[in-house]
């Protein structure tokens, strides 16, 4: 396998903004070149709040895997969640001209393009499409039609929405940063890629990202993603909880949950306790480890009960033989795995993106909370290798032998994709 170009991932999250430079290498693994981590100001649950906050934000992780990795850094794949995130199922067709042509990519791309042109409600946009499985003539369950022959081709697609707003904002932010987005990718799907094998894709999974600002929820079966979902509660929500339980400041709160914090009350004894700092000289105040471990457990049950309502939702909850992964920063709590298996009843292991990752790596990245970043880089080499795919067959002088000419002028027409219609938005904004 040949190495990739050098591709730049950035997870805007609520709590940090993390960018991760890297390429396979010759050994199909993932190089790190080098990574840059900054605390995030001016997102709230996965939305820019703060223009300004979170372009400091960005700038400041850009500036810092740059400088480790010695790579002038200008385009960035970004990754995209929050509450405003939905998902539905599509089928999309395409009538070949020759039924006795192989089927190219040009012909899956312009099938895949074709799905942006649904019409979504007002201050919606399709932000991504995703196959599931295609359709050759009436033959259901194939994964690759490339080379196959057949008159008609059709394919089932995972259609992720989101708020047009939101995505402006992010466009807006990566802009003034100095840098330009080459895709907008749904966190939970570029967390997949970092910590699920293939195996697990096909015997059936949940995929359960705990970030700061959401949990993001991707469902796999049979290799397919069967649905994805955004619940507006995160490791933020727990910290306030404490805050607020505990009578302390937020930055005593979040350093105690680190720290000190279990998933799981009856894991702790009262007897043990952590000494709170009085502020301005005031007495300090302490807190039994059972106390705190009692405030972090409910609120996490809370979660993992709508993790678990995702579930039963998509109508996979019987066929998801490999359980549970949990990723993301809230899955370093101690004891989380055992909490969301009393929870759901389902098996759960804590998903690390070491896997992926090429020997030499800094073992810094091998945690949960990169998996996101790591997961951007991937996806976007795979993106990158298939439009690279596309490119060639475009420039080629016969994509499809049959009528040449017709198809490449179809090509053309294809619909915009929605980072396209986000960017005209932009810039006619800034010509006004």
């Amino acid at each position: 396998m040949k190495s990739s170009d050098i591709i730049v991932g950035l997870d805007i999250g609520t709590t940090k903004m993390a960018c991760l430079v890297g390429r396979r290498n010759e050994n199909g693994k993932i190089e790190i070149l080098g990574h840059g981590k900054t605390e995030s100001v001016g997102v709230k649950r996965g939305v820019v709040s703060n223009i300004e906050d979170t372009v400091n934000s960005i700038r400041k992780a850009v500036d810092e895997a740059s400088a480790r990795s010695g790579v002038d850094i200008k385009y960035i794949n970004v990754g995209i969640a929050g509450q405003h995130i939905k998902s539905l199922q599509h089928r999309g067709s395409l009538i070949r001209e020759s039924g006795e042509v192989e089927i190219n990519r040009l012909e899956i791309e312009k099938l895949t393009n074709d799905m942006y042109k649904l019409s979504m409600a007002a201050g919606e946009e399709i932000i991504d499409v995703i196959a599931q499985e295609y359709i050759v003539d009436g033959e259901q369950g194939i994964k690759q039609p490339v080379g196959m022959l057949g008159s008609k081709l059709e394919a089932n697609f995972h259609v992720i929405i989101g708020q047009t707003a939101a995505a402006k904002n992010v466009l807006k932010c990566v802009k003034r940063a100095g840098l330009e987005m080459v895709d907008l990718i749904l966190e939970p799907i570029a967390s997949a890629q970092a910590v699920l094998g293939d195996d697990e894709k096909e015997a059936g999974v949940v995929l359960v990202d705990i970030g700061g600002g959401t949990t993001d929820i991707a469902i796999f079966h049979d290799r397919i993603i069967r649905h994805t979902a955004v619940i507006p509660f995160g490791g933020d929500i727990i910290t306030e909880d404490i805050r607020e339980g505990c009578t302390i400041i937020k930055k005593h709160a979040e350093e105690v949950k680190v720290k000190f914090g279990s998933s799981l009350a009856s894991e702790n004894r009262d007897d043990e306790v952590v000494s709170i700092p009085g502020i301005r000289g005031r007495a300090p105040k302490e807190i039994s480890f059972r106390n705190l471990a009692s405030i972090i457990q409910a609120r996490l049950e809370e979660i993992l009960e709508h993790v678990y309502y995702e579930i039963k939702n998509s109508g996979f909850e019987r066929r998801l033989i490999a359980g549970i992964v949990l990723t993301g920063g809230g899955a370093m709590m101690k004891h989380i795995d055992q909490l969301a298996a009393f929870v759901t009843g389902m098996d759960v292991r804590i998903g690390y993106p070491n896997e992926h990752l090429a020997k030499g790596t800094d073992e810094e990245l091998a945690s949960p909370m990169y998996a996101t970043g790591i997961g951007l880089v991937i996806e976007g080499i795979a993106r990158h290798d298939n439009e690279e795919e596309v490119e060639r067959l475009k420039s080629s002088s016969d994509p499809i032998p049959s009528k040449p000419t017709k198809a490449k002028e179809t090509m053309e027409k294809k619909g915009a994709s929605y980072l396209d219609k986000i960017k005209k938005l932009f810039d006619r904004e800034l010509l006004e």
